[in-house]
């Protein structure tokens, strides 16, 4: 054999003798160091300096409730003016929004009811007057011995049922609207006026102005709806599992989205002692001041309702971290090294929220900088490192 032929065999196996023995090293070094978490960090001095390390807190926290409301016109500052005779408008003062004075005109109305009840009373009115006179005439006749006891009876009978009827049409005329100045106006002119005016009962806002020019109205029938509101409601529906700590003079807040940043304050001034059937909700409603006019009904509000106090662990709002749709916090495993690991949270107050679990007590973690770890902990994850 030629001898450069063994000489070349002879080098290619120790060649590959001494390749087989560095990945026999290689392989061994890496089983026996585990691989990297890719959950744990152990920051440098610099970064270590940015985070605050401590154990969540316990503290007294009340819940809060936010619920949908809106503004509303105070009911007991409201009126509903009807229309008291069947008859057609003839005229509409005042539109929808129109600010009205006690007494002021709203609407008149022509009706062949109301000359009917005017014409009955100089009816009545006549026939009082003409038994008041043959009363008077009885009476001379009987002190002059002319007639007897039992016809000056008979005549005062007929005064008596006179009046009665008298009586019972001014309360007719009242009933269709007619003020006593009309009506006495009516006795002096025996002019019958078939014109019935709608006068505000309040001072206040036109509503609502259901009717319109020539339509007929029924005697009882809304024409207007007025409402003071220099004083309104705030209302809300509460949903019937929260609403067991309501109760009048509770402290609660609201914001109206008409009036961004403006936040009120105040009371419950009501709550309902029954539940909606329908909504499963319960109405309570707050008081508002409302003399500059600025809180219009159907205005859409929130009410903030605070429940008891109670003691609650809670972290503050840097300890948190968000990953894969979840709340994660930085548990510290060892001195200088720190954990990601999942938390569930509750409700949140301030800058703090309530810890629900994932962090055992005395466990420390990252109250501040966690923001910081994470951006270095993915850092260290895309390097390899």
């Amino acid at each position: 054999m030629n001898l450069s032929v063994i000489a070349a065999a002879a080098l290619s196996g120790l060649v590959l003798a001494l390749a087989g023995c560095q990945a026999d090293t290689q392989l061994a070094a890496e089983q026996a160091s585990p691989p990297r978490n890719p959950l744990a960090i152990t920051p440098g001095e610099g970064l270590l300096r940015q985070v605050d390390v401590g154990e969540p807190r316990w503290t007294m926290v009340s819940g809060t409730l936010r619920v949908a409301g809106r503004v509303e016109a105070d009911e007991t500052r409201m009126a509903r003016v009807s229309s008291p005779v069947t008859g057609r408008i003839t005229e509409l003062e005042v539109v929808e929004g129109q600010t009205v004075r006690r007494g002021e005109l709203l609407a008149v109305i022509r009706s062949t009811e109301l000359a009917d009840a005017q014409f009955a009373y100089l009816k009545s009115l006549s026939q009082q007057q003409l038994a008041s006179r043959a009363v008077e005439r009885a009476q001379r006749l009987l002190d002059a011995g002319v007639i007897g006891e039992a016809e000056v009876q008979r005549r005062d009978a007929e005064l008596v049922q006179a009046s009665a009827e008298l009586s019972a049409a001014r309360d007719q005329l009242r009933v269709l609207g007619m003020p006593d100045e009309a009506r006495q106006h009516l006795e002096e002119t025996r002019t019958v006026n078939a014109v019935s005016q709608v006068l505000a009962t309040i001072d206040g806002t036109v509503m609502e102005r259901p009717v319109t020019l020539g339509q007929v109205v029924q005697p009882a029938e809304t024409i207007m709806v007025l409402a003071d509101l220099s004083h309104v409601w705030l209302v809300a529906d509460v949903p019937e599992q929260t609403a067991g700590t309501l109760s009048v003079g509770k402290i609660v807040e609201a914001d109206i989205a008409a009036l961004p940043g403006e936040v009120i304050t105040g009371k419950l001034s009501f709550v309902s002692a029954i539940v909606n059937p329908e909504t499963r909700t319960v109405r309570a409603r707050m008081d508002l001041p409302n003399r500059e006019g600025k809180y219009k009904p159907a205005m859409l509000a929130t009410m903030t309702l605070q429940d008891l106090a109670e003691r609650r662990q809670v972290i503050p709002v840097t300890a948190i971290v968000r990953e894969s749709n979840r709340e994660h916090v930085f548990v510290q495993t060892a001195p200088g090294t720190f954990e990601l690991r999942p938390v569930e949270l509750g409700g949140e107050y301030g800058n703090l929220f309530v810890l629900i679990e994932g962090v055992r007590t005395g466990e420390s973690i990252a109250l501040d900088g966690a923001f910081h770890l994470n951006n270095e902990r993915k850092r260290l994850a895309l390097q390899g490192d």
